[in-house]
């Protein structure tokens, strides 16, 4: 019989293990806004996809006509590491 210790510790690693797992796993949603010459002028990263992509919007419509015109745009991508991820970013777990 297994004691009451011993459940808890197990399911303590499973839930660890579980965690581990989604952090393998994990896409992190990268936007930015990026001026003509190609220089990120602002970036924000998360994982919440539903997050990047009311930022996505605001990042659109942050816009004016006058520099789309010129070339800026907003980009919304993802990737599989912090890693990966612009140095000037502002990271939002």
């Amino acid at each position: 019989m297994i004691s009451n210790n011993l459940r808890l510790i197990i399911k303590s690693v499973s839930v660890a293990l579980q965690i581990i797992l989604r952090l393998l796993n994990m896409t992190i949603w990268v936007n930015e806004q990026i001026d003509p010459s190609g220089i990120v002028y602002s970036c924000i990263a998360c994982c919440d996809k539903k997050q990047a992509e009311e930022c996505h919007e605001s990042f659109e419509k942050n816009l004016t006509d006058t520099q789309k015109e010129q070339g800026w745009k907003a980009t919304l991508r993802t990737v599989e590491s912090w890693d990966e991820v612009p140095v000037s970013a502002l990271k939002l777990n």
